[in-house]
């Protein structure tokens, strides 16, 4: 049980975050605040431990099912490293930056290696 005591601590705890808040954001409660979009000022906030921990392990293990798809596939030049990088939005959650969102978009880099 002390495996559960551990989860539901870090469920309620927070780590600060800076994400952007829009106009949009700030009279609507909703999911859209990510790190250092250009149209908005970066603040700090609280962002909840459990919903960032859940959305982040079901996009690992998604992605890991991902890679083993791509990596089983063979070939001359095989998988052998990927990375990603991710914003989090200020509710815990992950979003995934696309090669047209890299450019002066700050993100937090996942690494996966093949062992």
């Amino acid at each position: 049980m002390e495996g559960a005591d551990r989860l539901t601590q870090l469920d309620e705890r927070t780590l600060p975050f800076w994400v952007e808040v829009t106009d949009e954001d700030e009279h609507a409660d909703h999911d859209s605040m990510g790190l250092f979009n250009r149209n908005g000022d970066a603040v700090l906030r609280p962002v909840p431990l459990g919903p960032l921990r859940q959305n982040l392990a079901e996009a690992v293990d998604a992605l890991q099912q991902v890679f083993a798809d791509v990596a089983n596939r063979g070939g001359t030049l095989p998988l052998a490293e990927a990375q990603l990088s991710f914003q989090v939005t200020a509710t815990g959650g992950v979003q995934f930056i696309g090669t047209g969102q890299v450019q002066g978009t700050r993100g937090l880099t996942l690494t996966f290696k093949r062992p």
